[in-house]
């Protein structure tokens, strides 16, 4: 009981968290500083950081390609579940985690469209000549919200455990490759990537709350 109040304790301060750090890129050293005149919030930390990284739209491809990964994850699970529904007949004798992660990619998937309708910034380069929203990393919120939620799901279904932490240590590696890959590829401010990161953890620490973890 006690380790499920940490994990919602910890999922409300870092969701309070994401609302103030999305708050301040509204308001902070706001500056035309992106293609086209577009403004961003942290002006002089995400440019310093967008012109050290520079842009590289190879790395790009390929986490976007890469980020095809965490839906096809997804649509394991929820094949994994509707098997379960058809075998037991009955929605409600479907294991309660696996119930719990179709509500928390619902979640992820409504926050992705959500920040789509209401820009806070757009990328700082044009994508096909065209700006697009960029607050929060779309492709950070999707691979930390689905891969770290597969490593619970199959650390509770996997007995073995060399192949569980097998397993663990390679989603690991990949989400550090996606997030660190996304953000030097240059398609994104730091600040995107932040609070994808924010927002990502703090849904995943509410659904470990949740499931009881």
């Amino acid at each position: 009981m006690k380790r499920i109040r940490k994990s919602f304790i910890a999922s409300m301060c870092l969701l309070t968290a994401f609302v103030l750090w999305t708050l301040a890129i509204c308001f902070v050293d706001v500056r035309a500083i992106g293609p086209q005149g577009s403004s961003v919030g942290f002006a002089g930390i995400n440019g310093f950081v967008h012109i050290l990284t520079g842009v590289h739209f190879s790395l790009y491809s390929i986490t976007d390609w890469l980020g095809l990964v965490p839906i096809f994850v997804c649509m394991g699970f929820g094949i994994f579940g509707l098997v379960q529904w058809i075998k037991r007949k009955s929605i409600r004798k479907v294991d309660y985690d696996i119930l719990v992660l179709g509500g928390f990619y619902i979640v992820t998937i409504a926050a992705y469209l959500f920040f789509e309708s209401v820009v806070i910034n757009y990328r700082p380069v044009l994508i096909n000549g065209y700006l697009e929203a960029s607050y929060p990393s779309s492709t950070t919120l999707l691979v930390m919200c689905v891969m770290p939620t597969a490593i619970m799901q199959l650390g509770s279904r996997i007995k073995n455990k060399v192949l569980r932490n097998i397993i663990a240590v390679t989603i690991i590696a990949f989400i550090t490759f996606m997030v660190i890959g996304r953000l030097i590829s240059g398609v994104h401010w730091l600040t995107d990537i932040v609070g994808g990161t924010l927002l990502s953890a703090g849904l995943v620490m509410l659904y470990r709350a949740i499931i009881g973890l």
